[in-house]
């Protein structure tokens, strides 16, 4: 007879079983996560320490170097433990809890990313009006928002996976737990899962995109209203820069969980997936905030202070 005792933890294949590259592994992925909380907890910072950054746009770049900081915690040093322990397992609980905390935070950073759009829209077209639109308390609203759509999505997104029945096979191709991954182990029939997943990740995903899309619309049109060749040059390379960490993101996203796990390669979704736990988390403070003026102003302040 078919044994059905419910598994109670998972075994995590990694990103490779070679033995001569996961110290390499390790080395890159300790130097990425260390970058990443320079960039990220020292863009915090420097934006609670200056006064002049106490501005909505700063206040939605705080949010979102919080947000990479927390959900690249979630994932990278678990993965440089298991490179260096060579401990695969993870049991029920802390599987849950950290594709919790992952996807909450994935969420917040979408939803914060078209907050961000939205307030350039305001600053780009409407600026005589934009003190009295963008007002501290709309701000704090929209990360409000942010912060609560984005934990009640992760609650969906993790009790729909942990629905399922899991007794035949618990190894899981992948470095972390990564809900695609754990739901193709599962014996149980996944397809109103699968639905359900497509529905939540396409609706915070598209909507996200929708406001994106529509923001810089309505920049681009102002910005070709311009007379200044040195205006329109600078607004195009900012945008430039926004958009291709928007496109890793959302590329990558979109990649992952807008298919249903049947059509999933676990090899591919691994490469993709260290774009989006790692690569952007370490690449945001240098896109969104270190080429900024402002913030290149504030940390020389602070720098010479210091001296």
């Amino acid at each position: 007879m078919e044994n059905k005792t419910e598994l109670t933890e998972f075994i995590l294949l990694g990103l490779t079983s070679d033995p001569h590259l996961q110290v390499p592994l390790f080395i890159t992925f300790l130097l990425i996560y260390i970058i990443t909380l320079v960039g990220n907890l020292g863009m915090i910072l420097l934006i609670l320490v200056d006064s002049r950054l106490h501005t909505p746009m700063y206040i939605f770049l705080g949010n979102l170097s919080l947000v990479d900081f927390f959900y690249s915690s979630a994932v990278t040093p678990k993965v440089m433990a298991g490179l260096i322990s060579g401990d695969k397992i993870m049991t029920y609980g802390v599987c849950a809890t950290q594709m919790f905390f992952f996807s909450a935070f994935a969420t917040v950073e979408n939803y914060l990313l078209a907050s961000m759009a939205y307030d350039r829209y305001a600053a780009v077209c409407k600026p005589l009006r934009y003190t009295t639109t963008m007002t501290t308390s709309v701000c704090t609203c929209l990360v409000t928002g942010c912060y609560i759509c984005s934990f009640l999505s992760a609650a969906v997104y993790t009790g729909n996976t942990f629905l399922l029945s899991y007794y035949k096979s618990n190894v899981v191709h992948h470095f972390f737990c990564d809900i695609p991954a754990v739901m193709f182990v599962s014996c149980s029939d996944r397809h109103v899962n699968d639905l359900v997943l497509i529905y939540v990740a396409s609706f915070n995903i598209f909507f996200a995109l929708l406001i994106i899309l529509i923001s810089y619309v309505f920049i681009f049109t102002t910005i070709l209203k311009m007379h200044s060749a040195s205006g329109h040059q600078k607004a195009i390379s900012t945008c430039a820069s926004h958009f291709t960490a928007v496109s890793i993101f959302y590329g990558t996203i979109i990649f992952m969980y807008l298919q249903p796990s049947t059509n999933h390669s676990m090899d591919t979704d691994k490469i993709a997936s260290v774009f989006y736990t790692m690569i952007i988390p370490m690449l945001n403070p240098v896109v969104y905030s270190l080429r900024n003026k402002e913030v290149k102003c504030a940390f020389t302040k602070i720098v010479f202070k210091a001296k």
